[in-house]
């Protein structure tokens, strides 16, 4: 049936097609009237689609859940021979009783059983660009309404960086900067903020994500307002997909046990 259908589409690109002739014209010319928002794109995302996306936000947080769940373990099996890295001297120390203790002692650095050459250059290279990384990031979630950008690419654009540097680095450096918890609890958080700026626009006496609604409460225009709405619920969605990211490397990339990963 649905071989069927797709055979009564339009043809590709047909500038003819329905859509071309209604759909996209009336959001060409009433996007910006309605919500001030120049990126068109970002405003049919975020403000005439905006149940679309917010479920889109709650299916990547499901995705990540699901990684979570499938991978994630804390077994307290023997882990094996254990591998640190003197730092003064460069060498590597192998220690195969499970059960001798290991001083707590900023000379000894764990590693991962599978030992790879520790490259000074791009470690100091990644130090150096991942605050940049997430500044740009930043930017992009702040500017999506306004320039090429928005909640998902920003919110990738961050996580990427934590991943450079549990790349550059080692998963358990990343994971010192994103805690399981914080990662965990930001994933939900920003399908929520999402959810609880369409939950305030109802108690504001409109729909749910009639962001217009909002004007009263902040004393601007109604198109100011959905503006205003469309910026909050991008900060949820990047809030989503940045800790949904790093969930779902940190536990492919270590088989769920966060001791050691790519």
């Amino acid at each position: 049936m649905l071989i069927h259908a797709a055979l009564e589409f339009p043809v590709w690109g047909d500038p003819n097609a329905p859509a071309h002739l209604h759909v996209a014209p009336e959001y060409l010319e009433r996007a910006y009237e309605e919500t001030a928002t120049p990126n068109v794109v970002t405003a049919i995302l975020a403000d005439y689609r905006g149940y679309d996306t917010m479920f889109e936000t709650a299916v990547i947080f499901s995705a990540g859940l699901a990684c979570f769940f499938l991978l994630r373990t804390r077994s307290r099996k023997d882990p094996g021979d254990r591998f640190f890295r003197h730092l003064a001297t460069d060498m590597v120390i192998r220690i195969q009783n499970p059960s001798m203790k290991i001083p707590d002692t900023p000379y000894l650095q764990p590693m991962d059983s599978f030992w790879t050459p520790r490259s000074t250059i791009v470690r100091a290279a990644s130090r150096v660009l991942a605050p940049f990384i997430q500044l740009y990031a930043l930017y992009v979630v702040a500017h999506g309404h306004y320039s090429p950008g928005g909640g998902f690419q920003g919110g990738v654009i961050l996580g990427a960086s934590f991943i450079l540097i549990a790349l550059s680095h080692d998963l358990r450096t990343c994971m010192r900067q994103t805690p399981e918890k914080l990662i965990g609890v930001l994933s939900p958080a920003g399908v929520l903020f999402y959810a609880g700026v369409g939950i305030l626009c109802v108690l504001a006496g409109g729909n749910f994500l009639d962001y217009g609604a909002l004007a009263g409460w902040f004393g601007m225009a109604r198109e100011a307002a959905r503006s205003l709405g469309i910026l909050l619920v991008e900060m949820g969605v990047a809030a989503c997909v940045m800790a949904t990211m790093v969930i779902i490397y940190a536990n492919l990339s270590s088989a769920g046990g966060h001791r050691q990963g790519l």
